[in-house]
């Protein structure tokens, strides 16, 4: 378990299998909407699209299992505490398998509460129901290799990250034109094939994992680190905190929509085509986030404050520059976006308006991706979560403020939120240092 060197170059390698693994996730929904959409009818098409929609949101909302577990194993790999990493990585397996078996239990509740929150026609909540209790059985599958993907982040071998995301999706896409477009099984046959894929990418994960966490001949694993109470409180403690920032995050983009859908279905559709541009631009800027999250995690357990110190500078430097790359690409290519994504001369002409907003968010964003990088890499959940909160307040009071310029402030009011994230983490990234290298200092 060896750490990475620290140059420009050696960044970008280790940042490009992460942009890789992100940009094939939304290549998925793609084909399941492709398949369904020229076999099957609206309802099936919009029984896909909320199903999704429910599982995306259960999901993130457990991505905790992914973040909190990356910053304990780039601290007990920065350390050398081989053993560390491998209780780390047990109870984030433990934690996911259990959560998931949960909701497992729990589908009922889930199917209830998504028909009555989303809506649909009675063929589309009847088909709705089917693909939730078909693809709640990949639930346990899907939340442990969360973990495996933390820990491969902490590990810092992204390559195997995106070997495993390609597989996962890979096999997903293939499974999902067989059983739609060849046996003709419509919804269910989307939702199998998805369940099949999270347990294989599973397995998958697990073989490419043991390698390199596989304790020496003769070794036990390190199962008393897993018994001591203090441990499984610093992690759930963590990862409650992580929680909590997620859904902060998630209130934040659901208020923005809110505020877009009060303005109008025009106002609506455009922002809509407008924030793909920015989950785009998080493809790129998420690579650095992660790269972050593994070395100055290890930086951080091996006590290394100029290592710490050189990978936040350089892995900065790439990301401004990323990003304004990105804003000058939305200036200039945006018109053409927007033109492909929608048809509707109304709605293309609402989201054109706001192009430089748009860039401008892109351009400000790389350091709230950044810290949280930083915070997620080191465990320092707590930040992450006050900041968060305040950020949200400070947005939905100046969304309320600028109501008056209609969606330009809406706007202006969301390029301020991505703002007010990264002003109140940086806030407190001296009292993170000081906690990590206040000995240091002192010497």
């Amino acid at each position: 378990m060896t750490t990475a060197p620290l140059g420009y170059r050696a960044l970008i390698q280790l940042a490009i299998p992460v942009i890789l693994a992100n940009i094939a996730v939304p290549l998925l929904g793609l084909v399941d909407t492709a398949v369904i959409g020229h076999t099957g009818d609206a309802a099936a098409l919009g029984a896909i699209a909320l199903g999704a929609l429910v599982f995306s949101f259960v999901y993130w909302g457990f991505g905790f299992l992914r973040m909190g577990t990356t910053g304990f194993i780039a601290r007990a790999t920065g350390a050398r505490d081989n053993d560390e990493v491998r209780a780390a990585l047990t109870r984030a397996l433990l934690l996911g398998l259990g959560i998931g078996l949960l909701l497992i239990v729990l589908q009922g509740l889930i199917s209830q509460l998504a028909l009555l929150l989303l809506g649909g026609s009675d063929d589309a909540r009847a088909l709705l129901r089917e693909y939730i209790q078909l693809r709640i059985w990949g639930a346990p599958a899907t939340l442990a290799t969360f973990a495996l993907l933390g820990t491969l982040i902490g590990l810092g071998r992204t390559r195997h990250l995106l070997v495993l995301q390609v597989f996962l999706n890979g096999l997903n896409i293939l499974l999902d034109v067989y059983f739609v477009l060849v046996l003709d099984w419509g919804v269910a046959g989307v939702a199998l094939g998805t369940v099949i894929a999270e347990w294989s990418a599973l397995l998958l994960g697990l073989w490419l994992l043991w390698p390199l966490v596989r304790p020496a001949p003769g070794q036990p694993w390190p199962w008393p680190l897993l018994r001591q109470r203090q441990r499984w409180q610093a992690t759930l403690r963590t990862n409650s905190h992580i929680m909590w920032r997620t859904l902060f995050l998630l209130a934040g983009f659901g208020w923005f929509a809110r505020q877009g859908a009060a303005l109008g279905d025009d106002v609506l559709a455009a922002n809509h085509v407008l924030l793909q541009f920015i989950a785009f631009s998080a493809f790129f800027l998420d690579g650095y986030a992660f790269v972050v999250e593994s070395q100055v995690g290890q930086a951080v357990g091996a006590r290394d404050r100029q290592r710490f110190r050189d990978v936040i500078v350089r892995s900065s430097h790439l990301a401004v520059g990323t990003a304004l790359l990105l804003a000058v690409l939305v200036l200039l290519l945006g018109h053409w976006g927007v033109h492909a994504l929608t048809s509707i001369d109304s709605v293309r002409e609402v989201a054109i308006a706001q192009l430089p907003w748009v860039a401008l968010y892109v351009a400000l964003s790389c350091a709230a991706f950044q810290l949280d990088g930083i915070f997620i890499g080191t465990s320092e959940s707590r930040p992450m979560r006050n900041s968060t909160l305040v950020a949200l307040l400070l947005f939905i009071g100046a969304s309320a403020g600028l109501a008056s310029w209609g969606n330009t402030g809406l706007w202006l009011a969301f390029v301020l939120f991505v703002v007010f994230r990264g002003l109140t983490l940086g806030a407190c990234l001296p009292g993170l240092y000081r906690r990590h290298f206040h000995q240091d200092a002192a010497d």
